[in-house]
């Protein structure tokens, strides 16, 4: 038995099988496209990230010196203090001398 067979399809197959790889060679460019746009977005976030982590950093930094604060805060008091004494004694000593 010597049988051969011959696998022909028809015209309406035919452009059955052409529909679905031109569909699906459409949705694997669409996927690329999406994944494209989705790999930007995420570094891009993970850019901004970055930027705001290093903001942060900086606001750590410049806030680790506050216990000072209290020591300059003190200090500002006392050569304000002193001035007003020297105001004072200079508006006492200034009216007497005019006199």
């Amino acid at each position: 038995m010597n049988a051969t067979v011959a696998l022909a399809l028809t015209d309406t197959q035919r452009q059955l099988w052409w529909g679905a790889i031109i569909a699906g060679l459409v949705v694997v460019l669409a996927v690329a496209a999406l994944l494209t746009v989705l790999v930007l977005l995420v570094r891009t976030i993970d850019q901004r990230v970055a930027a705001v982590k290093a903001t942060l950093t900086q606001a750590a930094a410049n806030t680790a010196d506050t216990a000072l604060l209290a020591q300059t805060a003190a200090g500002v008091d006392a050569v304000l203090a002193e001035g007003l004494e020297h105001h004072l004694f200079l508006g006492r000593v200034l009216g007497k001398v005019r006199t």
